[in-house]
């Protein structure tokens, strides 16, 4: 099972997750109490240990931006949480191999009431990120994820869980078996990252289900 630690904006929770050695690690560019300028983004990417895979989390962005961090290795995927649809990703990913790279990989988030749907949207994402909403930080109702619906969604690609996953419902998370899961204000106390909390949680994730 991975992990990922999202939503890193200072040098310490860099420090936090080297320590702790999650699978990804998320730097939001969009509006949001978390949010890093790619400049200081760039920083921090530079002190992330090489193991951890940075990820960019953006809404509707403009695809020359997300390439740019991407050819400048500040991301290594980019997290799609607005209304890109499949053309928006196919010219995100011609735009990030402009530069000699192979493409980028692509996470697109998906609402849990779109869990419904019988086909799979976005087909041109490599992952896709099962949430509430964009960055809501609550779970939504994990019920969902044994629906019809669901089913088109864990066969067609690798998937996310994300929304409120914390310490106290992380067992309940990696019963469902998601690729990964994706943690942010679980992973804080009073909208900091917590150390404590950080190597806890990543650590519970890689005993799986057997905690």
């Amino acid at each position: 099972m991975k992990i990922k630690i999202c939503g890193l904006f200072r040098e310490q929770d860099i420090d936090y997750v080297n320590e702790a050695r999650p699978d990804y690690a998320g730097f939001v560019f969009a509006e949001s109490k978390r949010q890093v300028s790619p400049a200081f983004a760039a920083v921090l990417r530079r002190h992330l240990l090489g193991e951890i895979i940075p990820v960019g989390v953006f809404v509707n962005a403009p695809v020359e931006a997300i390439a740019a961090l991407y050819n400048e290795n500040v991301i290594s995927i980019a997290q799609l949480h607005g209304t890109e649809n499949d053309e928006y990703i196919t010219r995100l990913k011609e735009f990030s191999a402009l530069g000699g790279k192979r493409t980028i990989e692509v996470i697109k988030t998906v609402k849990s009431a779109e869990l419904e749907k019988t086909v799979p949207i976005a087909a041109g994402a490599d992952y896709y990120l099962i949430d509430s909403g964009a960055g809501s930080g609550k779970a939504f109702n994990w019920k969902m994820l044994n629906s019809a619906g669901m089913n088109s969604f864990k066969g067609a690609k690798p998937w996310f869980l994300a929304g409120g996953i914390d310490l106290d419902n992380i067992e309940k998370a990696l019963g469902f078996n998601p690729y990964a899961l994706d943690v942010s204000s679980g992973a804080e106390t009073g909208g900091i990252k917590d150390r404590e909390k950080i190597v806890q949680l990543v650590a519970m994730t890689r005993k799986g289900k057997n905690i």
